[in-house]
């Protein structure tokens, strides 16, 4: 249930973002659920290949390199989800930043505590 929970938390995320970040536009709640999907499923499997590889710069911007590879994923997720569109590198930087915040803020309020 937690998982499904916080998939709709990231779907409403997304978005939210279209509303939030100009140059980025999301056809229908169904397109932020398909787009909340494939975020978690890159999330999982070629981020952290992304993160190792990237490791010495990341330590050199002090972790903040870390948002251009989130910002990179975004933008690729757009160029195969029809009806899911970021138009420039700088809106998928703030987009990918916003889903996070966002994601993060809800998942407080809504997420049950583990003890």
């Amino acid at each position: 249930m937690k998982i499904i929970l916080q998939w709709l938390i990231v779907a409403g995320a997304v978005l939210a973002t279209s509303y939030i970040v100009p140059g980025i536009s999301v056809a229908s709640f169904y397109i932020a659920l398909i787009v909340a999907l494939v975020w978690g499923v890159f999330s999982l499997s070629i981020k952290p290949i992304l993160h190792i590889l990237t490791l010495p710069i990341t330590i050199l911007t002090l972790g903040l390199f870390s948002l251009v590879i989130n910002g990179l994923l975004f933008w690729f997720i757009s160029t195969f989800i029809k009806g899911f569109q970021v138009e420039s590198f700088v809106s998928a930087i703030l987009g990918a930043f916003a889903v996070s915040i966002i994601t993060w803020f809800l998942g407080i309020i809504l997420l049950p505590k583990e003890d």
